[in-house]
């Protein structure tokens, strides 16, 4: 079995009712593989171990696969690009289940879920007393990782004044908890995710360049849903699997107008959204065939989606990041950026302030 067909297999005999369902083909070989990209990794199919829960056929898909195995056996960092709810936890997942560390613990932190001011706590720890609150010692992450790997999800959220000692842990693997002199050692293996673009954050100023430079040893963009339409309908037929078993369903049909639907939907949150709407299906459906609220799915088709509107504030920051840039980040004089902007240095002062930009990229 390959293993992009993984979570596949029915127990309720749901997979022999969609004979009228244009599924995807199965396998067919790297031969169906034409990128160039390809050609740096290895030729046979990927094996099973490691990818139980990622569904898919596609050749977008295992073109990631690929890199996956290529390289999880080593010890390198790994930054994951792909945008919310394409699965990139699952691609982290699979790096460490298929690396010598997979017997030691794999830790995951989300950098957009904790407050700024209690993040560098939750990565590093504390001891007692550090702070207010502080009531006893706390082990960090990257204690409770040692030996085996972290997973900072969003790592582009994480604050600017906290990224310089990240990078030292990165590479001295050596870190003190907040409120000790102690230096901890630590081995951990880091792989990291974002929805961000770092390269643009790392012009702007938000991102330290080197961290972003040490952080980028092998890169892997996960595809959205949208560029890999072929495996919805496995995708689909998983989900509704597992949610008919879990609410003791008996779904055995999906309309072929149902399913079209369902593929040519773009998607905007992936498979995270998908996910989402076939449990609410599974809900709404009494009988045997699955009754989707398709007409929640009318805004957007494949293919189609257009970039975001930015917003006012977006604008004049870009304008302003754009003119500081253009005069080597000095505002005042004739030549500064106050008057390629036709305003007043103080008034340029305080907008900088306002919209938050450094006063010279953090490098």
């Amino acid at each position: 079995m390959s293993a992009v067909e993984f979570g596949l297999a029915s127990q309720t005999g749901f997979a022999e009712t969609f004979s009228d369902i244009p599924f995807a083909g199965t396998y067919k070989g790297t031969e169906a593989l034409d990128s160039s990209e390809d050609t740096n990794y290895p030729t046979d199919e990927p094996s099973e171990l490691g990818f139980e829960q990622i569904i898919g056929r596609s050749a977008a898909l295992r073109r990631v696969l690929r890199q996956v195995e290529v390289v999880a056996p080593t010890d390198s960092g790994v930054l994951i690009h792909g945008e919310t709810g394409t699965g990139k936890e699952l691609i982290a997942h699979a790096i460490h289940n298929r690396s010598a560390r997979r017997d030691r613990p794999f830790i995951k932190v989300n950098c957009a879920a904790i407050p700024s001011g209690l993040l560098e706590s939750e990565l590093f720890g504390h001891e007692k007393g550090a702070f207010t609150g502080a009531i006893m010692r706390k082990p960090g992450r990257f204690e409770l990782a040692d030996k085996g790997t972290l997973f900072l999800d969003e790592v582009g959220d994480i604050p600017l004044d906290l990224q310089a000692k990240l990078l030292r842990v990165l590479q001295e693997h050596e870190f003190e908890r907040l409120g000790s002199t102690r230096t901890q050692q630590v081995d951990v293996r880091v792989i990291a995710a974002t929805h961000r673009d770092l390269k643009q954050m790392v012009e702007e100023g938000t991102f330290r360049r080197d961290l972003y430079y040490r952080l980028h040893v092998f890169p892997l963009t996960v595809p959205p849903l949208r560029d890999r339409c072929e495996d919805i309908p496995l995708i689909v037929r998983h989900f509704v699997d597992k949610y008919s078993q879990r609410m003791s369903r008996l779904i055995e049909t999906i309309s072929v107008r149902t399913m079209e639907v369902l593929t040519n939907y773009a998607w905007p949150g992936n498979v995270r959204e998908l996910q989402n709407f076939i449990e609410r299906s599974v809900i709404l459906s009494p009988g045997t065939s699955l009754r989707a609220p398709l007409e929640e799915l009318t805004q957007e088709t494949v293919h189609v989606a257009q970039p975001p509107l930015s917003t006012l504030e977006e604008m004049e920051r870009n304008h302003v990041l754009r003119a500081l840039k253009e005069s080597n980040w000095v505002t005042g004089g004739p030549k500064g950026a106050a008057a390629k902007l036709g305003m007043k240095r103080t008034t340029l002062a305080y907008r900088i302030r306002k919209l938050g930009i450094p006063v010279r990229p953090q490098l």
